[in-house]
């Protein structure tokens, strides 16, 4: 998206071709990745890429960084990819934790 910051929020369809783009072959990331779309209605055009990024990953891969198993590293270990992945984690703890 050229020209586009990073704060502003990407469109319906874009969302919708994102949301398709995360479907997994794993259940668990399945689940986790629906949480994270159902707390987070829209996200940003960098929350997007971020979540891309996560998306290039073997299932397995991106399993372990949600379960934090591991951190990531490399090219994915960037501020913008450590956020979204947090994210992500928080939108897979249960409801009524901290209640």
């Amino acid at each position: 998206m050229p020209g586009a910051s990073g704060d502003e929020l990407i469109g319906q369809g874009a969302l919708n071709k994102l949301k398709w783009r995360c479907r997994r072959g794993l259940l668990e990331n399945d689940l986790l990745i629906e949480r994270f779309f159902a707390r987070h209605a829209a996200i940003t055009v960098t929350q997007a890429r971020a979540l891309s990024q996560l998306m290039d990953l073997e299932d397995n891969d991106l399993l372990d960084l949600l379960l934090r198993r591991r951190e990531p590293e490399g090219d994915i270990k960037t501020n913008e990819v450590k956020k979204v992945l947090e994210m992500l984690r928080t939108s897979g703890a249960s409801p009524d934790v901290g209640t």
